[in-house]
């Protein structure tokens, strides 16, 4: 068996079959052409596995008061202010 036989398709066939990432320009609105990383929508250009991990160990961390977890308590004890105003 020759290395033909092994991938009748041809190589670069594979990445011309690639889903292609969803960004799109906004100068233009044409879709960018590079394919998307696999499990992500985007390219590695437009963000895919890109970032940070959000919390204190991002740079850019400063305090902590501006967090999903701060902003429920905040809602929370807001609706249960208005409870208890209600007299409910």
């Amino acid at each position: 068996m020759t290395k033909a036989d092994d991938t009748p398709m041809d190589p670069v066939q594979r990445l011309r079959d690639a889903p292609r990432c969803h960004a799109r320009a906004k100068s233009t609105g044409k879709r960018c052409q590079c394919p998307a990383v696999r499990g992500w929508r985007v390219c590695r250009v437009h963000g895919a596995r890109g970032g940070h991990k959000a919390g204190p160990s991002h740079p850019r961390w400063v305090h902590g008061g501006r967090t999903r977890e701060v902003e429920l308590a905040r809602r929370l004890a807001s609706v249960l202010s208005r409870l208890d105003s209600d007299g409910i």
